[in-house]
């Protein structure tokens, strides 16, 4: 199994364990789309409660990335994924966070 096949099965052992459905196919996909962050244990996870990471999150990934417009709308479905993981979870991997929010969103079809 590669390194990268390692980290899907972790995310997926993840998701399963915190209660959340995972569509495989998307969640490889998103994970693929971090490139080499996943290997670097400060990129691989998303702080909820700092500010300027959430607001990377919506400028990096879903405008530039995901080409959604700015609004109170990513704003709210941030909200939403960070309740879905927990506040209080330490290990809010990028991949899952953005999985969810693509999920959240409605758009699988940009993967």
């Amino acid at each position: 199994m590669s390194k990268f096949d390692e980290k899907v099965a972790q995310y997926e052992a993840e998701m399963q364990k915190l209660g959340l459905n995972c569509d495989i196919d998307l969640l490889t996909k998103v994970t693929k789309g971090l490139g080499p962050s996943i290997y670097k244990a400060d990129a691989e996870t998303v702080s909820g409660s700092d500010q300027k990471e959430l607001d990377t999150v919506k400028n990096n990934f879903l405008i530039k990335k995901l080409g959604l417009a700015d609004g109170a709308n990513l704003d709210n479905a941030i909200a939403s994924v960070i309740e879905k993981v927990g506040k209080s979870n330490r290990n809010k991997y990028r991949a899952i966070f953005y999985y969810l929010l693509v999920k959240e969103l409605g758009q699988e079809s940009k993967y």
